[in-house]
């Protein structure tokens, strides 16, 4: 896996994935940038909660489960000393679905807290406490 990030002005950079997409990374203000992008460390956070919401629907599709919607909020604390990394992150799954089975939505969490999501277990493993936790939503239509 390949990226590459480049300077453009600023607190602005660009980075761009080996598979050819590009985002717009930019600091507040007050550091010198425009506000015009993420900041890389909010990059890491979506990154971390992509990974896992993505194990989780594939596993959630693989069980049949009828998904209408998928979300993870994603609260997270970093050290007040430099460097600011992050200390805990809390992660909330939020799984809209037509007669879910919650035994499939927590096998389906609890696996990718604990096996399949590089990005959570990589930061687990440099001591950042990470959580878990879901809720199931009935859809009702027309709502």
């Amino acid at each position: 896996m390949k990226a590459t990030v480049k300077w453009t002005d600023g607190a602005m950079f660009v980075g761009e994935s080996g598979s050819g997409h590009a985002v717009v990374m930019d600091g507040s203000e007050e550091l010198g940038g425009r506000n015009l992008g993420p900041r890389p460390m909010e990059m890491l956070l979506i990154g971390t909660g992509g990974c896992s919401t993505y194990d989780v629907m594939a596993m959630l599709k693989k069980s049949r489960q009828q998904v209408v919607d998928c979300r993870v909020d994603i609260d997270a604390e970093r050290a007040d000393a430099v460097p600011a990394v992050f200390t805990r992150i809390n992660m909330h799954f939020v799984v809209t679905g037509v007669g879910l089975k919650e035994s499939h939505v927590k096998r389906a969490v609890e696996l990718s807290a604990e096996k399949y999501c590089s990005a959570s277990i990589m930061l687990g493993a440099g001591g950042v406490e990470i959580g878990h936790s879901y809720e199931i939503v009935e859809f009702e239509p027309g709502l």
